[in-house]
């Protein structure tokens, strides 16, 4: 255990949780005024940019811990306590950022079948109508450059070989707080409580764009709700990387990974009947089940053992 009781202070809490959200409404607050479409290049970028915004609430209680002259608080204590070491045994951390890297593509692949296999999905594997669709309206009615297939293929090698590596660095902006952070301090609660709020409040901190529709833009403003049950869903599996390892880095690169692999779904649909990613793919409710089921797994198979240290 790191650190002492002053550094689990109730106060650190709302700190973090107070610098976390009031960042991301800041970021995201021109989206609101000029009325930003979902997908626009400002937008993108504005959703990049609220990534981040947990990593200064970590910063924010660090720096406040090391004014107070706690223990615990040098950089190096801090980044062992936060996770962003590779933990106590480093072997089966590097394993596991592994399984995060390869096998978070293949649960939104298993998702997008288990999907079809219940009806809910319907697939054009033939003519690949839907993306086809996309592919025309980015061209702007021209000829498309490429057979839709190769198109397929690369995009579906990058989200196992390149994608999850460049989205790990934004993912960790967050996970450094979520996974990194909060999960540990939250754990008096225990295991599983800790998930579900750390999952909650993950879910709210979303807000500033799912209320707008982000992820599920048939829902509307619903999407928020809609999006904090996929956060505590994943949350749940993400949470088990991270205290499974003793560090926050197979967590990142799992995020990372799903960000780079969720939007598969759409490659393969039918235009005649669209995916409602509501119900269908990895972020949909099929999607949350095969998660949810998939961490409760793991956490019977392969138990988490002694918490990671909550004081930090």
């Amino acid at each position: 255990m790191h650190g002492d009781g002053g550094s689990r202070r109730p106060a650190d809490l709302w700190l973090f949780l107070l610098v976390s959200f009031g960042l991301s409404w800041l970021f995201v607050l021109p989206v609101w005024l000029a009325d930003l479409p979902i997908g626009s290049p400002v937008f993108s970028l504005l959703a990049l940019a609220m990534m981040f915004t947990p990593t200064f609430g970590v910063l924010a209680v660090w720096l406040t811990g090391r004014r107070r002259g706690e223990p615990g608080a040098t950089w190096r204590e801090w980044a062992r306590s936060t996770g962003l070491t590779l933990g106590e045994r480093r072997g089966r951390t590097v394993a596991l950022v592994a399984v995060a890297w390869l096998g978070t593509p293949l649960l939104v692949i298993a998702a997008i079948a288990l999907s079809v296999a219940v009806g809910v999905l319907s697939v054009d594997l033939r003519g690949l109508s839907l993306f086809r669709q996309s592919l025309q309206a980015v061209s702007a009615g021209q000829e498309i450059p490429a057979d839709p297939w190769v198109l397929v293929a690369a995009q579906v090698a990058s989200a196992f070989l390149i994608a999850p590596l460049i989205n790990t660095i934004a993912a960790l902006g967050e996970e450094w707080g979520w996974r990194g952070w909060l999960l540990p301090r939250l754990a008096p609660l225990g295991t599983w409580r800790a998930l579900l709020v750390s999952g909650l409040i993950w879910g709210l901190w979303h807000f500033p764009i799912t209320l707008r529709g982000y992820n599920y833009p048939e829902l509307g403003a619903w999407a928020a709700p809609a999006f904090a049950v996929f956060c505590v869903a994943f949350g749940a599996l993400l949470g088990w990387f991270r205290l499974r390892s003793g560090s926050v880095w197979p967590a990142a690169v799992g995020h990372g990974a799903l960000n780079g692999s969720a939007a598969l779904v759409l490659l393969v649909g039918d235009a005649a009947e669209p995916p409602s990613l509501v119900v269908a793919g990895i972020t949909g409710m099929v999607g949350c089940a095969l998660v949810a089921a998939v961490s409760a797994a793991l956490f019977r198979l392969k138990p988490v053992g002694r918490p990671v240290p909550e004081a930090v």
